[in-house]
C-alpha cells in the first residue's frame, strides 16, 4: 500500500492506495479516502497531511505484514522434547478473566492490600481461585498447581494462598459490598425484587468444631455441616450471602443478612421472595413495611382448616384474561393442559394481612402423580427384594410409602414382620397434586405474582452450580476463617459465571460453556506464539463475539498474544 495525491482544479485529495493484479495486468485499488488536503489540516491541527499520510500507510502495511506472516517450525522425530517443559497452556480463562476486570477487582484487592503488611500479590491469588473454582475446581493445593496451567503464569506459592484466605475471610463484606457497586456499572441490575434461600455444604470430617456442626442435611449426609445464604437479584446474578454454624435455624438468617443489603448496598425498597421454609411470622413483619414487602411460598397441607377446605373447592377458579370461573374437575385434559387458575382472598394471621394465591395446574398435578408412582414403585421393590434397606428415611423419601405390622390381615399375631404399601397416604398425598400456594402483602394482580414467585427456580441454579460444576462441597478446609475464604471466591466465581452466561445471552448450557473454557487450549511454539488446538464451535464463536477478540486463529503470535492478555485486564 502507498500514499497518492489525486490534485483537481479546486482541491487535492489523499488516498491509500493499493497494486493488484486483475486479468493479468497490473492496476491500483483505492483501499481508503483520507481526505481533502484542507481537511486533513484542519483535522491535524496544522501538522503537515503528506507527512501523517505516509506514517498511517507505514502502520497499513506493518500491520498487513503481521497478519500475513507465516511461521515455519522445523521439529525432528529423533530429537526428544526438554524435560519438564511445559507447551500446553488453557487460554479459556481469558473471558473470566475479562468480566474479573471489569468489576474491578483488582482494585479492591489493592485497597485491602493497603491496610495489610503483607508480601504475596493479593489480586493474583484471588484471581487464580476464582479461575481454577469455576475451569479447574480443586482443593486449594491442587488449585496451586492448576494455576501453572493458565497462560499467564502464578507469581505465589501455596503458603501465600492459605495467608490470602484469612485476609478475605476479614475482607468478605468490603469485597461483597464494592462487587455490588462495581457491577452497576457492568449489568444493569433488577434490584427491586430480590430472591432469598439457603442451603448447606458438608465436610469429610465427624468432628464438629466452629461453623462446622451437625443440623439438617439438605442431602441427607451424616456429616457436619455449614450453612449458607444466598441473596439474588431477579436475573439470577447473586447480591450478597452469608455463612452460619451447621445447627442454626435458616429462617433466623434472613434478617441479619438483609439489613446488611440495606446498610451497606444503600437498598431501601424491594420486594424479597422465598420459599415456605424461611417464610416464618417474623420474616413476613419485617418485610411487610412502607418500601419492602415480601412473597413466599405457603404449604397447602399447613393452611387452617377453613382457608385448606377454600383452597381445594374446585369451584370459583380464574384464568388470566378471562372474565369466566372455572370448575377445575371439569377441565380439559388437552386443551387445558397447560393454562394455570388461580384463586386469591386477604387473610388476618398472627396480626399481619397478606394476600392468600393458590394455583392450580393439571401439567404440576400430573407431574406430582408421576414422581409418587415412582416412590411407589421403588417402595414395592424394595420390599420384595431388598426388605434389609428399611432404615430411617425423611419425610420425602419413597420409604414413607411402607407400612410394617406384625398382625395378619385377621387379626392374628405374625411370625414376622409384614411389610406393605401405605395406600391412605397415596390417597392423602393426591388431595393436593397440582395446588400451589403463596402468600404476600402486594396488592399487584395474581398472576403478576405468580410469575415473580416462579422464579426462585434460579436461586436453587445457583446453588447447583456451586455443588456441582465448581464443586464447593465437601468442604476440606478446617479453620473457620478459611471456610469463610472458601465461600466469599465461591461466591465471586457464581458472580462472574452468571455475567458471563449474560453476555452468552443465555443461549447454553452451563455444562457446555464451563467445558469449553476448560478445553480452550494452546500449544507454545517458544519465539512464535500460541496454536490453539481446541476445536472451534458456536460456543466459541460467540465468546469471542461477546468479548470482542479473537484466539481460534491459526496461531496467536506472541505480539498479539500479548496486546489480547493486556486488552483482558483494562
Amino acid at each position: 500500500m502507498r500514499l497518492q495525491v489525486v490534485k483537481s482544479k479546486n482541491a487535492a485529495s489523499l488516498y491509500v492506495v493499493k497494486s493488484i493484479f486483475e486479468n493479468g495486468k497490473r492496476s491500483s485499488k483505492v483501499v481508503e479516502k483520507l481526505g481533502t488536503f484542507a481537511e486533513l489540516q484542519k483535522k491535524l491541527d496544522g501538522d503537515d497531511p503528506i507527512e501523517w499520510g505516509k506514517k498511517y500507510v507505514d502502520q497499513l502495511n506493518k500491520k498487513e505484514k503481521e497478519q500475513k506472516l507465516e511461521v515455519l517450525v522445523k521439529y525432528s522425530p529423533t530429537k526428544q522434547i526438554l524435560i519438564n517443559e511445559q507447551r500446553s497452556f488453557n487460554g479459556g480463562y481469558l473471558f473470566l478473566q475479562h468480566i474479573y476486570h471489569e468489576l474491578g477487582l483488582p482494585k479492591i484487592c489493592k485497597t485491602i492490600s493497603n491496610n495489610y503488611k503483607f508480601n504475596f500479590n493479593l489480586d493474583s491469588i484471588l484471581s487464580r481461585l476464582i479461575y481454577g473454582r469455576i475451569i479447574f475446581p480443586a482443593s486449594k493445593l491442587a488449585t496451586n498447581d492448576l494455576s501453572k496451567e493458565f497462560i499467564e503464569q502464578p507469581n505465589f506459592e501455596l503458603q501465600h494462598i492459605y495467608r490470602a484466605l484469612e485476609v478475605i475471610s476479614k475482607e468478605s463484606d468490603f469485597i461483597q459490598s464494592e462487587l455490588y457497586n462495581n457491577s452497576l456499572n457492568v449489568y444493569n441490575r433488577k434490584k427491586s425484587i430480590l430472591y432469598y434461600d439457603c442451603t448447606n455444604y458438608f465436610f469429610e470430617i465427624e468432628q464438629e468444631n466452629g461453623l462446622k456442626q451437625y443440623g439438617v442435611s439438605k442431602e441427607h449426609r451424616p456429616n457436619p455441616i455449614v450453612q449458607m445464604g444466598l441473596f439474588m437479584d431477579s436475573d439470577g446474578i447473586p447480591l450478597a450471602f452469608c455463612i452460619n454454624k451447621g445447627n442454626t435455624n435458616e429462617q433466623v438468617t434472613l434478617k441479619p443478612l438483609e439489613e446488611k443489603i440495606i446498610s451497606d448496598f444503600k437498598l431501601s425498597k424491594f420486594v424479597v421472595c422465598t420459599d415456605a421454609g424461611l417464610a416464618s411470622t417474623a420474616n413476613r413483619k419485617f418485610n411487610n413495611t412502607k418500601n419492602r414487602s415480601f412473597i413466599t411460598t405457603q404449604s397447602v397441607k399447613k393452611l387452617k382448616k377453613h382457608l385448606k377446605e377454600w383452597a381445594l373447592d374446585p369451584t370459583g377458579w380464574r384464568l388470566r384474561g378471562s372474565d369466566k370461573t372455572f370448575h377445575i374437575t371439569e377441565l380439559d385434559k388437552e386443551k387445558d393442559i397447560k393454562k394455570i387458575f388461580y384463586k386469591e382472598r386477604w387473610i388476618k394471621e398472627d396480626g399481619l394481612e397478606q394476600k392468600l394465591i393458590v394455583t392450580f395446574s393439571l401439567k404440576y398435578k400430573n407431574y406430582q402423580a408421576t414422581i409418587r408412582n415412582r416412590q411407589v414403585e421403588k417402595a414395592q421393590n424394595t420390599i420384595d427384594k431388598n426388605p434389609t434397606k428399611l432404615k430411617k428415611y425423611n419425610a420425602n423419601d419413597y420409604k414413607r410409602f411402607i407400612t410394617k405390622s406384625h398382625c395378619t390381615a385377621d387379626g392374628e399375631a405374625a411370625d414376622k414382620e409384614i411389610l406393605g404399601i401405605d395406600t391412605s397416604l397415596i390417597e392423602n398425598e393426591a388431595i393436593y397434586d397440582g395446588f400451589y400456594a403463596v402468600c404476600t402483602n402486594l396488592e399487584e394482580d395474581a398472576s403478576a405474582i405468580i410469575n415473580v414467585n416462579q422464579k426462585r427456580w434460579e436461586i436453587e441454579e445457583c446453588f447447583r452450580i456451586m455443588k456441582s460444576e465448581f464443586k464447593a462441597r465437601p468442604v476440606y478446609l478446617q479453620r473457620d476463617d478459611r471456610i469463610e475464604a472458601h465461600f466469599t471466591t465461591c461466591f465471586i466465581s457464581l458472580m462472574i459465571y452468571r455475567l458471563l452466561e449474560k453476555k452468552l445471552e443465555e443461549k447454553f448450557t452451563c455444562n457446555d460453556i464451563i467445558s469449553t473454557l476448560k478445553g480452550m487450549n494452546f500449544y507454545e511454539i517458544k519465539g512464535e506464539g500460541y496454536i490453539p488446538t481446541y476445536t472451534r464451535t458456536d460456543l466459541t464463536d460467540a465468546l469471542h463475539d461477546a468479548f470482542g477478540f479473537r484466539t481460534d486463529l491459526q496461531i496467536v503470535n506472541n505480539k498479539t498474544m500479548k496486546k489480547l492478555l493486556k486488552g483482558t485486564q483494562k
